[in-house]
Order: structure tokens, then sequence, then C-alpha cells
């Protein structure tokens, strides 16, 4: 015959169990509703969010479809009205959105003779610390180039030097108003060099390449590029 456990056992653990529900009905009396309240808010806020969420993606999309429309305008030489479409652009939270705006208005300024303020607009976006590098990079170029004729060479130099580096992706622009800048500083030696690393640089357009050439072969350096295969005898 099974043993059975202990009457006292068994009383205990029967009433160890009762006040556990004992507890646990209390706990809910006492915190339901701030339970509930909780749950409310989280959900809320939530919801709050995922709304937040819909409506940045909407406005994202929105601007990005503007932007789009307004460089098709401009290249298609349809200028009109679009500086004021730009300016709600240039207020976007979207970092690229804002930049390329920002850079097309300086751009179109340059081309309607307002050297001025597009240096301006350049160096605002060469200058700004929030902008991604490549952004920074390429508005220092169009800054140099815009002003080019007032600076002095040797500043020249010094602003596009870091970018003057072969491989880069400035190196073609950034190197040869570097190399043009040692002309004007009477430093053949150091332009001859740089005009024939641009021209063998296959990553450069090739309009500069050209350009570089012809520099690099006036100023006595061989900037030809043999083709791949052959050797020179």
């Amino acid at each position: 015959m099974a043993s059975t456990p202990p009457t006292n056992e068994a009383f205990l653990r029967e009433v160890d169990e009762e006040l556990r529900r004992d507890q646990v009905a209390r706990a809910a009396r006492r915190w339901g509703k701030a339970a509930i309240v909780a749950v409310v808010i989280a959900l809320a806020a939530f919801g709050g969010w995922l709304w937040w969420s819909h409506e940045q993606t909407k406005k994202a999309e929105a601007e990005g479809e503007a932007l789009v429309q307004i460089l098709d305008d401009l290249e298609a030489g349809r200028q009109q009205g679009v500086e004021a479409r730009l300016k709600p652009l240039i207020e976007s939270k979207n970092d690229g959105y804002r930049t390329t705006a920002r850079l097309t208005l300086a751009s179109m300024k340059l081309q309607a003779g307002d050297t001025k303020a597009a240096v301006a607009g350049y160096k605002a976006v060469a200058e700004d610390q929030s902008v991604a590098k490549p952004f920074r990079d390429l508005a220092l170029v169009r800054q140099t180039a815009a002003e080019y004729d007032s600076l002095k060479p040797q500043d020249v130099v010094a602003r596009l030097k870091p970018l003057a580096v072969e491989g880069g992706p400035w190196f073609g622009s950034a190197g040869e108003m570097a190399a043009v800048a040692y002309l004007n500083m009477n430093k053949p030696d150091l332009a001859g060099p740089l005009f024939a690393a641009i021209a063998k640089d296959e990553s450069v357009p090739e309009s500069i390449r050209s350009r570089a050439v012809q520099m690099a072969g006036v100023l006595g350096v061989d900037a030809v590029v043999e083709p791949r295969g052959e050797k020179k005898e």
C-alpha cells in the first residue's frame, strides 16, 4: 500500500498555495489599474512612433522626388522657379537632400554670374563638419575653381594638396589646379610630374587627362600612356 505524506505537511502545502494566490490577488487589485495605464501609454507611444516614422518616410520620398525633378529641369535648361523650390530642401532633415540642394543652389549662382554668392555657398558646405566628407571635398574643389583667379598660387596648393593624391576621387580636378598653381609659382619641376601623373591615371576624366598630357609634354615630361601589352623599345 502506497504511503501518504504526513497530514501536517499536506496542510502546510495547501496553506502556502492559498497564501500565494491571495498575494497575487491583492497585487492585481493594487497594481492592476497602474499596469493597464502603463500598457495603454506604451501602446500609444508605439503607435505614435509608427505614425511619425511613416510620416518621415513619406516626407523623405516627396523630397527625393522633388530634388530629382529639380535636377531634371536644370539639365533641360528650365531654371525658372527652381531657386524657390530648392529652399524647402535646403531645410530638409535628410543630410543628403539638404547638401545636394545647397550645392545645386551654389552652382546656379555661379552659372548666373554671381560668383560671390556661389563661393559663399560652396564654402559654407566645405566648412560644415556635419556634412559627409565626400560632399565637403566636392564643395572645396568647386569653391577653389570658382575663385581660382583671385587666389594666391600657394593658397591653391595648400588648399588642394590633400585632394591632389593619385587614385583619389578628386585627383584630376584638384591635381590640375595645383599643377597650374605650381607653374604660376615658377616651379615647373613640381608641375610637370603632377601633370604626368594625372595623364596616366585612368580614373581621371579623359578631358583632364588630355590636357595633362599636353602640359606635361610642354614641360618636357613623358606622359604618354603605352597601350596595354606593349612595351617601350
